[in-house]
Order: structure tokens, then sequence, then C-alpha cells
């Protein structure tokens, strides 16, 4: 998978509900470092655990995500 498609993705879907990167940390119970390398494109592959939490903050499927 594209790798910088999780960042696109995430930054699209994180900008639709209009939460900040704090606010999907929190909620995803990640620290915001983590939110923040996934959305940049530093932490290319994310694992399962983590997409899963982020797709959960966000209510989407992990698909969406990674799509």
């Amino acid at each position: 998978m594209s790798n910088n498609k999780i960042a696109n993705n995430f930054k699209k879907l994180r900008a639709q509900k209009g939460y900040s990167q704090e606010r999907v940390a929190r909620l995803a119970d990640l620290s915001l470092n983590t939110v923040i390398r996934i959305e940049s494109g530093v932490n290319k592959n994310p694992t399962i655990e983590t997409l899963t939490k982020l797709a959960k903050a966000l209510e989407v499927s992990v698909d969406d995500l990674i799509k």
C-alpha cells in the first residue's frame, strides 16, 4: 500500500470531522506524537491496533484509512 495514502486519508477524514490532532489522540487513546507522526507520514506503517483506534476515533472503517 502506498504509505502516504494513510497520512492523506487520515488528514482528510480528520478535517471532515473538524477534529484537532489532539482530540483524535484523546479519542483514540494514543499519544499526540503518534497521531502527528502518522499524519505527517513519518510513521508510514502504523500497527493494525493503532489504525483500528484511529478509525474508531474518526468513526470510519480501517479500510477508509488505508484505501
